[in-house]
Parts: structure tokens; sequence; C-alpha cells
């Protein structure tokens, strides 16, 4: 075979791969590649890890700007953590996010799960920043000097989506494999039950980020319902 058109099809086959990856399967390989360039960095310098977490106190001073997006690609680096950070919020994005793009399409996917990300840290910023500064305001809103990573204020938004969109739709939880509850429900319910479990233990999650997720979720999710009425009940009747 001629060796020029063994290179054409070699680079028709990986164009045709880059192209039949979703996005939800790009944002996946990204947060894995970000997460291993990140532990290499944080091996060499934990310090590295203030330019890439999001600090609302830092961020409320003018500084860093940039990790209201870059903190939507890590995750917890520290060896306690045991990847389950990493682990945990992919398999929700896989789990969650396939079916939503198809609803919506690839471009919107795209950008509503970077806007409602960034939403999320911003949202997270303000509060934490205004109200956390007293030990109950930390553990309800989030502290302004502790580090905020992963992207589970983008997945809560595709959550709130499905409780519009979707209502009826069963979700379980991760670790309650044989338990499922329709969207409206359990949704909600994993939202404000981790948040005051949160607020009894102070254990640091990023609940206000989540809550921010979720809420652009449903304002995305009515602005979809009114403008694609019939389309929506149709998909409707379809997962009841």
């Amino acid at each position: 075979m001629n060796y020029y058109k063994l290179r054409r099809r070699q680079g028709n086959k990986l164009t045709e791969w880059f192209r039949n990856r979703t996005i939800v399967g790009w944002l996946i390989i990204i947060n894995v590649v970000a997460f291993i360039a990140e532990l290499i960095a944080y091996f060499i310098s934990e310090k590295s890890f203030e330019y890439i977490a999001l600090k609302p106190e830092t961020i409320l001073q003018g500084q860093n700007l940039w990790t209201l997006l870059t903190h939507m690609f890590v995750h917890d680096p520290t060896p306690s953590n045991l990847f389950m950070h990493l682990i945990i919020n992919m398999i929700v994005l896989y789990s969650l996010g396939n079916l939503c793009e198809k609803i919506i399409g690839k471009k919107r996917f795209f950008w509503f799960y970077i806007l409602s990300g960034l939403f999320a840290g911003i949202l997270s910023v303000v509060l934490a920043g205004f109200f956390g500064t007293t030990a109950i305001g930390a553990r309800i809103f989030g502290s302004p000097d502790i580090f905020m990573v992963g992207a589970s204020g983008a997945i809560f938004a595709i959550a709130g989506l499905y409780v519009i969109l979707l209502p009826r739709l069963k979700f379980m939880i991760i670790f309650l494999p044989f338990f499922s509850l329709p969207a409206y429900v359990m949704i909600p319910l994993v939202l404000f039950g981790v948040w005051l479990i949160t607020i009894a233990t102070g254990a640091p999650i990023g609940n206000v980020a989540h809550f921010g997720g979720f809420l652009a979720g449903i304002i995305y999710g009515i602005y979809l319902r009114k403008k694609y009425k019939r389309k929506i009940i149709a998909l409707q009747r379809m997962f009841r």
C-alpha cells in the first residue's frame, strides 16, 4: 500500500475518533489529565495548588481570577482522598451528562456546563466572603480562606436541569444502587440533606457551589421548557 495513502487513512481514523467523542467524554478526559498534572505540580510544590484552586478571599481581592474556571477541572490531590473525589465526580458526570447532552445538543451542553460551573464558583465566593467569616457562617456558606475544587457545581447544574425537564426520571444514589426516587425528589433531597449533614459535622463540602449549579440548572430548564414546550412534553412522555 502507498505510504501516503496509509498515512491519510490513519489521519482520517484519528479525525473520526476525535469527532465521535461526546462533550461528556472530553470533559472526563480533561478532568483526568488536569488531575494528573495537578498531582505532579502538587508533589513538586504544594503552593502550586493556590494557582488552580478557588479561594474566595483571593478572588475578592481581585487576584487569581482564572481559578473561577480552573477549579472546575481539578480535584482534591491530598493522599487521604485516594482519588475518590475525582472518581465519584466522573462517574456521576458520565451517568447524568450523556443523556443531557443528547437532549440539548453538544454546543448547548458545553456552554451550559461551563457557565453553570462559573456561576457556582462566583456564588460560593460571594456567600463565603460575606457570610462565612463566623464559625456558624463558615459551616453554612463555607469559609473565605478555604480552597474549593471540583466539578460538582457543574454536575449539580445537570441534575437541576433534569428536575425541570424530566422530573419523573428515576435517580439513584451512587452508594445506594437499589434505592431510586424521581428527580424532583432525589436531587433536592441529596442537595439539602448533604448540606444539613455538613452544617452538623463541619465537613469541608462545597454546598454553596452545589446549590449554585442546581439553581443554574433550574433556571436554564425553565427557559428551555418555555421555549420548546411541545418538545419537552414529548420528551417527558418518553420518560414517565
